[in-house]
């Protein structure tokens, strides 16, 4: 696995730290001299600052740098590398943010990293109807397992909802109800990833995709995509990339970090090559119902034989409830249902039976007025950022994330991330965490989530900064 560069240099000042170069109480180079002699970017050096901070070596003083912990010598080695992807200066961003809110006596700052709708996004009427739902049952079922599979009526619930809104008819039982979309993803690849088996991913996506493929004893293989083919992969994508070990692939459309889908005949294409391989699709479509462009059709309309992944955390915004879904072939049902019993048992009885309230006609119709905002959202954020030169190769069709190119502004993506948080009070993600891609170093995330009024707030912040 490849080391990152953060934990690289973390492992050369904790050896030097080890080796007594670095004494108790002693402050270590500080983070501009260790960016210009490592030639690293100085959110990398942060971040591994962080990680020997993390593991109790240094100590960072208010506006005095850091110090070598009075307790630092001998010390267990630093993991060499990670699980396959982690999202590092996602969460270091979030802790600085934590930081600064915390220091910031009243500062208000503005969040382009939320994956989960706002306040002003939920459906409060829908949220007290689930719990509605759940309080009418006085006998106490609720607080007994449901089926493994799930409760039978919310699988209903969910195969004529696909039917209805996806074109794709689904027999129930083919239906499993998980603990979120996470918990599908994590069965799926128990089931179908062997020892050492390589799965393709593209670059950039989701980095949490490659741990749970790497969980399951696996290997991803991250595929460089392009803004020509809307950061996705094709079928040309499959023949020049599948190996002798690979064994099937995991893409998710619309995407996370992109925000697009792709395209039905691009995707019979690629679904072909991976059959003609007698390859697995694991299909992600998490953000399916928040699509904006035409009519909206689910991967099972071009290929019955795919295991789908969905969850209700972002069209339906249950995301605390932990609940999602797979719609599988049937002859793997049993197969699933045994292995995610012994993993989970079932997916939180309360959740399914709230759930229910989801599918009512009124709380569709919050959920699609809802849509109809985050499209808002989108249409506005877009042409504000190229009007700032930070450009947009590709326009979302769905999900709530811009992928955007800031190569113009001269500016490596961690570097621009840290400093937008810090001078702005804006946070934002670098396209570096969503895979080694070489766009990723001049590309962010600009997530939505967030009512029109910070998205102005923020766009004429970031423009004050540029």
């Amino acid at each position: 696995m490849k080391e990152h560069a953060y934990q690289a240099l973390a492992g050369q000042l904790a050896s030097m730290i080890d080796k007594g170069i670095y004494k108790p109480g002693e402050k270590l180079p500080s983070v501009r001299r260790l960016h210009q002699e490592h030639q690293l970017s100085m959110g990398t050096v942060l971040l591994a600052f962080q990680h020997l901070a993390d593991k109790g070596l240094i100590t960072a003083r208010e506006k005095s740098g850091y110090f070598v912990n009075q307790r630092a010598g001998k010390v267990l080695p630093l993991p060499q590398s990670l699980p396959a992807s982690v999202s590092a200066h996602t969460v270091r961003i979030d802790q600085v943010l934590q930081q600064m809110k915390t220091e910031g006596k009243g500062r208000r700052f503005v969040s382009f990293t939320a994956a989960l709708p706002d306040d002003r996004m939920l459906p409060f009427n829908s949220i007290k109807r689930a719990i509605q739902q759940v309080s009418r049952d006085v006998s106490g079922s609720y607080l007994m397992l449901e089926s493994r599979k799930g409760y039978p009526a919310l699988r209903e619930a969910i195969a004529r909802y696909y039917e209805e809104h996806f074109g794709a008819r689904v027999d129930p039982t083919r239906v499993i109800v998980t603990a979120g979309g996470s918990g599908a993803l994590m069965l799926a690849c128990a089931v179908l990833v062997d020892n050492g088996a390589e799965v393709l991913l593209p670059d950039p996506c989701y980095p949490a995709n490659g741990n749970f493929i790497v969980a399951a004893g696996g290997r991803p293989k991250l595929v460089p995509t392009t803004a020509a083919h809307r950061f996705q992969m094709t079928a040309q994508d499959i023949r020049d990339h599948w190996g002798p070990d690979t064994r099937g692939v995991l893409v998710a459309s619309p995407s996370n970090p992109t925000g697009t889908s792709i395209a039905p005949d691009v995707l019979a294409e690629l679904l072909a090559e991976v059959r003609a391989r007698r390859g697995y699709v694991l299909m992600d479509e998490i953000y399916l119902g928040l699509s904006y462009e035409g009519q909206v059709k689910s991967a099972l309309t071009l290929d019955d034989d795919l295991i789908v992944i969905n969850s209700f955390s972002k069209y339906f915004h249950m995301t605390g409830w932990r609940l999602g879904w797979m719609i599988v072939p049937e002859r793997m049902v049993d197969l699933l249902e045994r292995v995610g019993a012994a993993l989970a048992i079932c997916a939180p009885t309360l959740a399914q039976h709230a759930a229910l309230a989801c599918f009512e006609p009124e709380a569709m119709a919050i959920y699609e007025e809802r849509r109809l905002a985050f499209r808002q959202r989108r249409d506005f954020l877009v042409p504000a950022l190229e009007k700032l030169g930070i450009e947009v190769p590709v326009k979302p069709d769905g999900a709530f994330y811009v992928y955007a190119d800031i190569g113009k502004l001269g500016q490596d993506s961690v570097d621009f991330a840290y400093r937008l948080l810090r001078e702005a009070g804006v946070s934002a993600l670098p396209g570096a965490d969503y895979g080694p891609a070489p766009h990723g170093r001049h590309t962010m995330r600009f997530s939505y989530c967030v009512g029109m009024e910070a998205l102005q707030e923020a766009v004429h912040r970031i423009g004050k900064l540029l």
